[in-house]
């Protein structure tokens, strides 16, 4: 049966106690971690969100608080009143933080009992992700879980506290609001007041914190949830949260700077590591030149090298329709790779650029009398020179080589680099890289829909010397948008936002929306915006990336409380899931089944 905690109350949590505390009488509460019983003595480990202490049970001096402490098991709730005393010179546990002190009970109360956990509660647990995800309440005692959400709330308190003092207001903004169908697709939400009518759940707070720069406020940052109904990998939830600000009167340089600011002091005050500023810089243009990626890991060197020129002509035919086509060949020099590489795993990695629509990877082994290769008997001696001092190849390096569309290239070899990366050791896990990518496409094609499209968001302004190209040649236009990105993975990104309404305007219709299309989904805005518009510009962080990366794990699930899985679902209250017909009729909803429909 379960006691009360009357009379007690807790003077510290687990590890708040230290060496100094010794001969103090204290109460500790919180879940068992192990009971070990050895006959006279049995210790039991307490744990809180804290960490974990030793008390000792000793049948010589209380037999019967002893006989007491041999009926509790894992998991139970316990409340334990007790003298701190420093262990024995032999007893010390170096790998405990409270490995030189326990405590000698005097009182204890089982608060709770508990059935047998599906899975042990431990650090390192063999127990699946779906079973874990299943019972997440019990998955979120393990410390290294709630390490990972006490550090998310760090960075949570750094943001407020950093832009606090930088001049910015935390407003919020509203979460039920206008579908505006355009990038990702909305979650909505059925009215019941407004029959056949939807609000959507916001995916992000665009429009509304550029109202509020319209509205005077200068300054403004949210710590915000936002819905994004999109297929799931292991860094992307369809519910997320950012941390999203806005600012008046300022181009980018303000902007990169004040954020430069937080990331800098972040890494400092959570990992203490000084992040030096300015930050490095790399266009779109460059990084995707070099490491084919928007968001390149520049921890390692393996950089993408664009031989076009030199095959031009090449008696490999693949390598010559490619440039011919409009496209291009370029190549990756894995140093050393060539003597450690079996022909098996040269091909495998031919699958992998496969997997990003490359037709194939070609290759050339450098040895000490000559090449391995199955292309080198198509080209000449002197092409084959020139492609080898162009990568800097000597013996035992692996030349790997796609040939196809840009695009195509930049993706196959960009992922490629990065398993390259990791198979032969070239990355330091230890090392933080923060850089901005700059001078994004302010539109990409697309080939479904046949038309122009935003690649950031139709409120993102162009490079100035670019406008003249909007309508003439979209895809030359640069923007003045800019990402964060740390070892690989964009935390974060934002950009300049367009002020005149002609141009605005002029924006719109090249994305294919008419003046009527515009004035229905952002009449509102662009109402607004006809009565004194700052400039303005901003940019959001992805708080749940961030922290993924500062705790260092590949998971994003690692680091929310409770997070969905691929299937936009979770598994522990099992959302979503079918309601009362009651509600359905209050909303004017009628659901049909996939065999109806057939």
């Amino acid at each position: 049966m379960a006691e009360s905690m009357k009379g007690l109350k807790r003077t510290h949590r687990c590890t708040e106690l230290k060496v100094s505390d010794v001969g103090r009488e204290v109460v500790v509460m919180g879940w068992v971690q192990r009971r070990r019983d050895l006959g006279k003595l049995i210790f039991v480990t307490l744990r809180d969100r804290s960490g974990i202490i030793q008390v000792v049970f000793n049948s010589e001096t209380d037999p019967e608080l002893h006989a007491k402490a041999s009926q509790v098991r894992s998991e139970y709730v316990l409340a334990i009143k007790g003298v701190l005393a420093r262990r024995s010179e032999e007893a010390i546990n170096p790998n405990m933080e409270t490995g030189e002190i326990e405590i000698i009970a005097s009182e204890f109360r089982i608060l709770n009992k508990s059935e047998i956990p599906p899975f042990h509660i431990e650090e390192i647990t063999e127990a699946n992700e779906v079973l874990r995800l299943k019972h997440r309440y019990l998955d979120l005692r393990r410390p290294h879980l709630q390490r990972n959400l006490m550090l998310r709330h760090r960075i949570a308190k750094i943001a407020r506290d950093y832009y606090d003092e930088n001049g910015f207001l935390e407003i919020e903004t509203p979460v039920l609001t206008k579908s505006t169908p355009e990038g990702a697709r909305d979650y909505l939400v059925p009215s019941r007041i407004h029959p056949g009518k939807f609000y959507a759940l916001p995916q992000s707070p665009q429009i509304f914190k550029q109202l509020l720069m319209v509205a005077g406020f200068d300054r403004y940052i949210q710590i915000v949830k936002c819905f994004r109904d999109e297929d799931l990998r292991s860094d992307r939830q369809p519910e997320f949260t950012q941390i999203d600000l806005e600012m008046s009167f300022v181009d980018i340089e303000d902007v990169l700077a004040v954020n430069e600011g937080f990331v800098s002091r972040l890494f400092r005050e959570t990992l203490g590591i000084d992040i030096p500023t300015p930050f490095k810089r790399l266009t779109y243009s460059e990084a995707m030149e070099r490491f084919g990626s928007d968001k390149p890991d520049t921890r390692f060197g393996l950089e993408l090298v664009d031989i076009s020129d030199i095959v031009s002509e090449s008696g490999f035919r693949v390598f010559k329709d490619a440039v011919e086509s409009g496209g291009s060949v370029r190549a990756i020099n894995a140093e050393g790779a060539g003597s450690k590489f079996s022909r098996k795993e040269i091909d495998a990695l031919g699958e992998v650029a496969k997997t990003y629509k490359a037709k194939g990877l070609a290759w050339m082994a450098v040895e000490q009398d000559g090449l391995r290769s199955p292309i080198a008997k198509f080209m000449a001696e002197d092409e084959i020179q020139s492609i080898k001092d162009r990568l800097g190849a000597k013996p035992g390096d692996l030349l790997l080589f796609v040939a196809d569309k840009d695009q195509v290239a930049f993706d196959a070899l960009g992922h490629l680099r990065l398993e390259l990366g990791e198979r032969l050791g070239l990355i330091d896990h230890s090392r933080f890289d923060v850089l901005w990518i700059t001078e994004f496409p302010l539109l990409e094609y697309d080939q479904e829909e046949k038309r122009w499209a935003a690649r950031h968001h139709m409120f993102t302004a162009p490079m100035d010397e670019d406008i003249e190209y909007l309508e003439k040649d979209p895809g030359r236009v640069r923007s003045k948008a800019y990402d964060m990105v740390i070892n690989g993975y964009e935390v974060g990104g934002g950009s300049i936002r367009i002020l005149s309404q002609e141009l605005q305007a002029r924006m719109f219709r090249v994305i294919g929306l008419t003046d009527e299309q515009a004035r229905d989904r952002f009449g509102f805005m662009l109402e607004a915006f006809r009565y004194g518009t700052p400039p303005h510009g901003g940019m959001a962080f992805g708080l749940d990336r961030l922290t993924m990366l500062l705790a260092g794990t590949d998971n994003i699930r690692d680091v929310i409380a409770f997070p969905k899985v691929q299937t936009a679902a979770c598994l522990m209250s099992s959302a979503p899931d079918t309601v009362e017909e009651k509600q359905l009729e209050e909303l004017h909803i009628k659901t049909v089944s996939k065999e109806s429909e057939e």
